[in-house]
């Protein structure tokens, strides 16, 4: 019997991961294979008193993780357990300075990026002359956003130096950075679903205000045949990271594409709704020809 396991957060309540987790489902199942949903609140793996790796995921030729609790990806991919994507790719994908250190050095346009200065003490202040260097380096307006985070949540534009100053202490004691604002990519972007290196859909998003062009935050898509220079620098980016799939968000420079992040557990209703292309087919034959074409 093929039988696979979904794992979702253990605490999200989106309708947009539940969905995910639902379709992805369906189109197995039509493949033939059985797949549960679970949450990943039950421990799946522990390290017993002899220093092994325990798991009560048993049984299951591969495991979609729809969650980024590393340390549990670990464990799984460590017993041998194929996950969709490998643990190291949603390790990377989840930090976003460690998504553009791997990237870094490829020919592959990213906004210029200050990682932020770590601070262990809460009572400690932002200096003055860390700041007059973000300023100098990046000029105004320029991006403040904490390295983890998705829908846009931990992201700033910072037009000033009391801004930047604010902000800076409020990010102090989390990974965070400083980023070029792409002023032609003011509230619009490029979504691109990639799936086994191959972008499959794409959509641009639009804002009607805000800087960020989130379709949860109210941005609207529509549908787009993206130009070949974008295509390759999406498809080039996901092999580095080795992603099996991704979203990948493209800003619109003045006369070159940027890329802003790549999201491992990207969702992909908005996509499928905008283009009318079945990404959950795609990715779900995918995962299917990985795991059985042998």
């Amino acid at each position: 019997m093929k039988k696979g396991l979904i794992l979702i957060n253990a605490y999200s309540k989106l309708e947009q991961s539940l969905n995910q987790s639902k379709r992805l489902k369906w189109e197995l199942e039509q493949l033939g294979v059985q797949v549960d949903i679970k949450r990943n609140d039950f421990f799946t793996t522990i390290i017993n008193d002899n220093g092994d790796i325990e798991s009560q995921v048993k049984n299951y030729d591969f495991c979609i993780y729809l969650d980024k609790d590393k340390y549990i990806s670990s464990m799984l991919e460590k017993i041998g357990i194929r996950l969709f994507n490998r643990h190291r790719a949603i390790e990377i994908c989840d930090d976003k300075v460690l998504t553009f250190i791997e990237l870094s050095n490829n020919n592959i346009p990213m906004p210029i990026t200050l990682p932020g200065l770590l601070c262990y003490d809460p009572q400690e202040d932002v200096k003055k002359e860390t700041l007059d260097i973000v300023e100098k380096k990046l000029n105004y307006p320029l991006i403040a956003k904490a390295n983890y985070g998705s829908l846009g949540k931990g992201v700033y534009k910072v037009d000033n130096r009391e801004q930047l100053d604010i902000i800076a202490r409020q990010l102090k004691c989390q990974p965070h950075q400083f980023q070029q604002f792409i002023k032609t990519s003011f509230g619009k972007d490029i979504r691109v679903i990639v799936i086994g290196g191959k972008v499959v859909a794409a959509m641009k998003r639009q804002s009607n205000g805000d800087f960020r062009s989130n379709i949860g935050l109210g941005g609207v898509g529509a549908p787009l045949t993206p130009p070949k220079e974008v295509i390759e620098m999406c498809e080039k980016a996901t092999k580095i990271l080795k992603l099996d799939y991704c979203g990948v968000d493209i800003l619109f420079g003045e006369n070159k594409y940027y890329i802003c992040e790549v999201n491992s557990n990207a969702f992909f209703d908005g996509i499928e709704k905008v283009t009318g292309v079945n990404v959950a087919k795609a990715y779900s034959e995918y995962i299917f020809k990985t795991i059985y074409a042998n």
